[in-house]
């Protein structure tokens, strides 16, 4: 029995491994590179081997569709614009010390102004390497050749090989980040229940100022799933998809600023209030109801923000909602309690207050019907560019057409004697 789970658990982990996307994307490159080589061999009209075809492939092959189609035409821009420079340069001078500086100098500047961007460098390789040789024209010829076989083949791996979708992987980044705000929340829920050291609150105003570090790890795994959904044929309703985790991300960040600045309260009020309970025993307990409430509500829009299918969608919708309108109930029942220990005591009174304030943003930004609204407007905003962009297209092609018209008119004209 023991062996036949481990042989379960054993296929499990090789199914995984197989549909790794960073294994698909490494296994993609290796063989796109392999073949541009092998085809760059025989096409190539230099003797030297042809190692300019498999790296322009392995640097085509991104892991977008997206990225490979900008990839490539950025790559052979360069290179072709530094086999020009090279050119222009071997015809009037020979390879020496400053006429190699005055190569690269200018292969940069032309980098720039061919819009290379991270391929400028290699603007001024392409050119270093054909001012090295002799026979220039053969060189550059060969280079130019190498780059577009590696480009070529790069884009048809990505066209007939479908790149991963990394949509999964966002979503697990997405949901990563809404447990461990989760777990934040329960701390600083425990802590706000008793006697706080401020040493403790100032901790959790740290652990709050690090959310900002793992945002932008989660952001970055968001734009690569974006471009994974751009242009890729195994994808339907890719805008959604990039419109409902985007605005998903937006809501969480603004959750975490607003927990950041929760945090900043409770330091304020243990300083103020130390070595004395932050708040009533019961006025505490249900602050501390209320902030576990909030994470299982965050983790549960997390859930719902990641979820394709549309029956689990409606489930986590489902949740989410019962747990906000639960947690809508003990933030009542707390700004109740806190309106009573100010009628005892003033002290303090605008820490109070803005804890309340702060969890009820919270509990705003994941409302249902706000994040619907949300949503709505994007995909509007999204339809106003796309509407705007057709009609620029529409009146340069009308422009285009009327000196066709008048020539033919003129064309069509009887001429007149002199």
């Amino acid at each position: 029995m023991l062996d036949v789970r481990e042989t379960v658990a054993s296929a499990a982990r090789m199914v995984k491994w197989h549909r790794d996307p960073m294994v698909v994307q490494a296994v993609r490159s290796a063989a796109a590179a392999s073949i541009a080589y092998v085809i760059a061999v025989r096409l190539s009209p230099d003797d030297a081997p042809p190692l300019t075809a498999p790296l322009t492939a392995l640097l085509v092959v991104q892991v977008t569709l997206y990225a490979t189609l900008k990839m490539s035409v950025r790559r052979v821009n360069s290179v072709v614009a530094g086999v020009l420079v090279a050119i222009a340069f071997s015809a009037v001078v020979g390879l020496s010390w400053w006429s190699l500086a005055l190569v690269i100098l200018a292969a940069l500047g032309v980098g720039h102004l061919v819009r290379a961007h991270e391929f400028v460098v290699e603007v001024a390789i392409s050119a270093m390497l054909v001012l090295g040789v002799t026979a220039h024209g053969a060189l550059a010829w060969a280079r130019v050749v190498e780059t577009l076989i590696g480009a070529v083949v790069g884009l048809a791996f990505n066209l007939l090989l479908a790149p991963p979708v990394w949509v999964e992987q966002a979503g697990e980044s997405i949901e990563g980040l809404a447990r461990r705000v989760r777990q934040l929340m329960l701390r600083m829920g425990e802590e706000a229940a008793g006697r706080t050291p401020y040493h403790e609150a100032a901790a959790r105003l740290h652990e709050a100022r690090r959310l900002d570090h793992d945002i932008a790890e989660v952001d970055e795994d968001l734009r690569q799933a974006e471009d994974s959904l751009r242009l890729n044929p195994r994808v339907r309703e890719g805008l959604l998809h990039r419109i409902v985790l985007r605005t998903g991300l937006d809501t969480l960040e603004i959750c975490t600023v607003v927990l950041r600045v929760l945090a900043r309260t409770l330091t304020d009020l243990a300083k103020e209030r130390e070595p004395e309970p932050l708040f009533s025993p019961e006025t505490g307990a249900t602050l501390e109801q209320l902030l576990s409430e909030i994470a299982d509500a965050v983790v549960s829009f997390a859930v719902l923000v990641t979820t394709s299918v549309s029956a689990s969608a409606e489930s986590a919708e489902e949740r989410l909602t019962s747990e906000l309108r639960q947690a809508a109930a003990t933030r009542d029942k707390l700004a109740q309690l806190l309106l009573e220990d100010i009628r005892h005591t003033t002290r303090h009174w605008q820490l109070h207050g803005a804890v309340l304030t702060e969890v009820n943003r919270i509990l705003d930004e994941m409302d249902t019907e706000h994040r619907s609204r949300r949503l709505l407007e994007e995909l509007d905003l999204h339809t106003r560019g796309q509407r705007e962009r057709r009609t620029r297209l529409t009146r340069l092609r009308e422009r285009l057409r009327v000196p066709k018209r008048l020539r033919r008119d003129r064309g069509g004209a009887p001429r007149r004697s002199g």
